[in-house]
């Protein structure tokens, strides 16, 4: 046994173009479905668009590019969040924010 995984079959740039492939098919699919809301992302794997969007710009930003919030918002959603939010957010309901205030326990 090599020790070999998957993971470490590929080389450098395959693996980083898988990966940039993986993430391109994630916001594509959660563009597509807006009417999944952010708090049963959270509420259901601990991570959601915002998130989604946090962790693209520290990348950038690990990188010396300088990516505000909001441009790295507008990757993940398609579009301005606000706009997003004021077509697709809801009200969350009490039994969401109670799971929401739950999981923020377990994850902080």
């Amino acid at each position: 046994m090599t020790g070999t995984t998957p993971e470490t079959a590929l080389d450098t740039a395959t693996r980083t173009e898988l990966e940039a492939a993986a993430f391109r098919a994630l916001v594509a699919h959660l563009r597509a479905h807006p009417e999944v809301q952010n708090i049963d992302m959270m509420n259901l794997t601990g991570f959601c668009r915002n998130c989604l969007s946090r962790w693209y710009q520290e990348a950038a930003e690990a990188r010396g590019l300088a990516l505000d919030k909001e441009a790295a918002r507008e990757i993940v959603y398609g579009m301005p969040y606000a706009e997003w939010k004021a077509h697709h957010q809801t009200e969350a309901s009490p039994d969401q924010q109670a799971a929401f205030a739950a999981s923020a326990r377990d994850h902080g």
